[in-house]
């Protein structure tokens, strides 16, 4: 009898846990890449997870901040630390002080199962990571100056060490860099719950803010979910991310701005000119790696001339900001 009353006990208990804590998650998700660009001010999130649901995807951890940072909680998921994550940034805690006090504010007090990364643009830009020692092997994090990659349950090092390496090794803009990341971790069990698919995860995402977007309206946000269905995820993303216009997609802070100004003559020789409708306040000289070259000031002008005579044959990004505070980037060719 005595044995009775205490399952039926038990039952009520789970009852209340799960009508006054809808926050709990067992979801454990694997591995992801927040990041930042100093030079555009974009800010991106990527990730992938083997999550076993069709509602739930990796898409749960991504906190994107536009012009601000991004935020990843993971391992042991729930909204409410997100949600204290996400108040954090919106009051301008740097991303060391956030996860500082994620950890002695934890909703369940064990920050033991938890795994942040957060970055950020403020103060020319911060990172950081935290992973908890009872959150499930393999696990870790890595930290550089404009990024954070973190993973559990994960097959090993080598997953992490290889998303740092295609992120720092791949030219192009933040979106490129970020899918680069991903296809690093492209490996067959590397969320070990699906090696027995030969797969990575069952679910990715890939996103990325410019500076005046607004939440739910990214420059870029695909999310692709496999499951339950075993089929590479990340190769399926791969295929949406080139639709859209992959690594070759311009930086636009207001699509209709691109409309108002033109470069010419391209391919360029020795002088490349701007014409614009607004007035043009700056202009980066940049590389395809995303290495700065020049920085031009102007007397808010609508028409300007840039030496690329000294350039070395290849491609080449400008990025101008004009006087009603828009970015716009335009590809150009240098030829002999």
């Amino acid at each position: 009898m005595k044995a009775k009353y205490l399952i039926k006990f038990e039952k009520i208990i789970f009852g209340l846990v799960l009508t006054f804590c809808p926050y709990i998650s067992l979801a454990q998700d694997t591995f992801s890449i927040c990041a930042f660009d100093s030079v555009t001010g974009q800010v991106g999130s990527a990730g992938a997870t083997c999550i076993s649901s069709s509602a739930t995807s990796a898409l749960i951890i991504s906190d994107v901040h536009p012009g601000v940072g991004v935020i990843h909680t993971q391992a042991s998921y729930t909204s409410t630390n997100q949600q204290r994550a996400r108040l954090l940034m919106d009051m301008g805690y740097s991303p060391q002080q956030i996860i500082d006090s994620m950890q002695v504010q934890d909703v369940a007090n064990n920050p033991t199962i938890r795994q942040y990364g957060v970055v950020s643009l403020a103060n020319g830009g911060q990172s950081a990571g935290f992973t908890g020692i009872n959150c499930l092997d393999y696990k870790n994090h890595i930290t550089g100056p404009t990024y954070a990659i973190q993973g559990n349950i994960l097959m090993g090092q080598q997953i992490l060490d290889s998303m740092e390496a295609r992120f720092l090794n791949t030219s192009g803009n933040l979106a490129c860099k970020l899918m680069a990341a991903l296809q690093g971790a492209k490996v067959g069990g590397a969320d070990q719950r699906c090696a027995p698919y030969g797969i990575s995860s069952f679910s990715s995402f890939i996103r990325v803010a410019n500076p005046q977007d607004t939440p739910g309206n990214f420059f870029l946000d695909i999310n692709v979910n496999t499951y339950p269905f075993p089929k590479e995820p990340i190769d399926s993303l791969q295929v949406l991310f080139d639709q859209w216009g992959g690594c070759t997609a311009s930086y636009i802070s207001n699509p209709s701005a691109k409309k108002g100004i033109k470069i010419f003559p391209n391919p360029v020789s020795n002088i490349v000119m701007l014409e614009s409708i607004i007035d043009i306040k700056n202009v980066l000289l940049i590389t395809a790696d995303n290495v700065v070259l020049k920085n031009l000031s102007f007397d808010f002008s609508k028409n300007i001339k840039i030496d690329t005579g000294s350039l070395s044959p290849g491609i080449y990004f400008l990025l101008a900001r004009t006087d009603d505070e828009n970015l716009i980037s335009m590809k150009f060719v240098k030829v002999d």
